[in-house]
């Protein structure tokens, strides 16, 4: 017996679906909402997730903001993914990038407005000094 009837129902190289899950090719409109309803789902149960870890005492109170943080992040990439389709892909390249500068400029005014606020506490007039000046 030949190995040919074996590798027949293997499909060829480009026939490969080589997509990420919320980038899937034009094919029916039947694809497309079974795609949101997968992010809707998603994106549900990290919200009812997000509000059972912050209301129940499940996680232990000092860990409860770096939960709350992995669940926001993770809400984030199944929106970027199933909703606005930025995947890494050839074709998406412009995306990522303007998404990574996008998180760079919000990254910056962030963290330079909190080195900011830090640095205009320690230069305060101490309150005993302040008080003398408005006599």
């Amino acid at each position: 017996m030949s190995d040919a009837g074996a590798d027949a129902h293997m499909p060829e190289e480009d026939e490969w679906p080589d997509h990420a899950p919320g980038d899937e090719p034009y094919d029916s409109p039947g694809h497309w909402i079974s795609s949101y309803m997968i992010g809707l789902g998603f994106a549900v149960v990290l919200t009812v997730a997000s509000f059972v870890a912050a209301t129940s005492h499940f996680i232990w109170g000092p860990d409860l903001p770096v939960a709350l943080v992995v669940l926001a992040i993770a809400q984030m990439g199944i929106h970027l993914v199933f909703f606005l389709h930025v995947t890494t892909g050839p074709d998406n390249t412009n995306n990522v990038l303007a998404l990574a500068f996008g998180v760079m400029v919000v990254g910056l005014i962030v963290l330079g407005s909190i080195w900011i606020m830090d640095h205009l506490a320690d230069n305060m007039m101490p309150s005993n000094q302040l008080m003398q000046m408005q006599i």
